[in-house]
Order: C-alpha cells, then structure tokens, then sequence
C-alpha cells in the first residue's frame, strides 16, 4: 500500500500548490496533516515509509494505543523510530488528556479553560511544552465544539498565561456542505477572529487549522496554514462492526 499512499499524498500536495498559487500564497506555509483515524498502525508505519511526516487522530485512547504498537513494531524489526509529528484534532475530555500528552506535538482542540488547564498541567509532568489551538465554532451549530467567536479573546489572554501551553493559532471544523458560500463564509470568519484576537491580545498567533479533503482548497483561499486531510490519502475509513 506504500505507493499509493504516495501517490495521493503527492496528488494533495498538487493540488495544494495550485491553490495556494492562485491566491498568491507559497505552499511551502501550508502544512498536511495525514488524518489516521480508524486506520491501523501497519498503515501509518506504511503512509510513514511513503514520505508522509504528519498525521492527526481523533480519539483519545486510539492515539494512545497506536502509539504503543508502532513504538513495539519498530522495535520488534530493529528499526530506527522515525521523525514524524503527531497532531490530535477531536473533541478532547479533560480525564483522557494524559493518555495522548506523552506523543502529541500539537492539540486542535481546545474549548474551555478547564481543558486548557488540565494540558498545562499533564504536560508539565513530562516537562515539555504543546502547541496548542483554540477551537472556534464557527457555523453556530449546537453539536459542534469549540468557542464562540465573541469569546475567543477571554480564552485567549487565559491560554497565554500556562507556562506548559504555546498558543499558536486557530481552528475550526466546517459544515460539511456542497455550498460553497457556506464553508467559505465560516472559513472568513475564523480568518477574521484570528486577527481580532492579535489585536486585541497584541500577539502574532499564524496557524489557521481549517478544511477536510472536500474543501480545502477554499481553506487555503481563505489563508489556511493546516488542512486535516484523511480520506483523499488513505482512502474511506474502516469502522469495524460493534
């Protein structure tokens, strides 16, 4: 399977580089993130042999349990452990927060202070430092996570003052819809929270966490530093049956 996740992986990059051209921006600042989700570890190990240097997860004790078979099969081959980050982008509970702070690189996520305070403080057990995200609900939809918009700057000026948490940008999950004018409008208005929120924070925050492989080409017209892309490199996901 290794060559064909090469192939979609470099068919994204493509596609990345034309959409990142036709707004002026270079797509060397636009990074992807492999989404594993239900996918095995033999999968990631093989997406890993075919180049790709991110991947992102959605659950907690998935992330974790991944983790300890890839770590047992690169030492049960006598291979070197490669270089690769991990990102978490799923709806994070406070009381699994320990179960992914060992591995992660950088959390999406986070949506309260509790949560952020509860990073701080795992991560301080392991005397390292996350990047982290703030997550804005953008459609104003109930079911979805994240901030309201009006109240990311409150949240912000918290998040900035644990010592164990690098703030570094925004996210948010879009609706999934075939209208454009919607997933860009919520798009816009991440874009715009982002520069609300380093004004009247007075940072510089850069990362714009936003778009799947339906629509992350308006993502990046829209001034997206990361787009979480699953299904167009490892193709539909696997759900075994309950």
């Amino acid at each position: 399977m290794e060559n064909i996740y090469k192939e979609n992986y470099e068919n994204i990059q493509n596609k990345i580089i034309r959409a990142a051209n036709a707004v002026g921006r270079n797509p060397d600042d636009i990074k992807i993130l492999a989404v594993s989700k239900t996918h095995n570890y033999e999968v990631i190990a093989n997406a890993i042999s075919a180049g790709i240097p991110v991947f992102a997860e959605n659950y907690a004790q998935e992330f974790r349990d991944k983790n300890k078979e890839l770590t047992e099969y690169y030492v049960n081959n006598n291979l070197n452990i490669p270089l690769f980050e991990w990102h978490f982008i799923g709806h994070l509970q406070e009381n699994k927060v320990k179960y992914i702070i060992p591995y992660v690189t950088t959390i999406h996520t986070i949506d309260s202070i509790g949560l952020a305070t509860e990073i701080n403080k795992q991560s301080e057990k392991y005397n390292k430092k996350v990047n982290v995200l703030l997550q804005i609900n953008t459609s104003g939809e109930e079911s979805k996570s994240g901030v309201e918009p009006e109240t990311a700057n409150t949240l912000t000026k918290q998040m900035l003052a644990l010592p164990n948490l690098n703030l570094i940008g925004l996210m948010t999950i879009g609706t999934f819809s075939e209208d454009a004018k919607i997933i860009r409008k919520e798009f816009t208005l991440l874009r715009n929270t982002l520069k609300d929120v380093n004004d009247v924070c007075g940072i510089d925050l850069k990362e714009l966490s936003m778009g799947m492989s339906h629509d992350f080409e308006i993502a990046i017209s829209e001034q997206a530093t990361m787009v979480r892309i699953g299904t167009a490199i490892f193709g539909e996901r696997y759900y075994p049956p309950k």
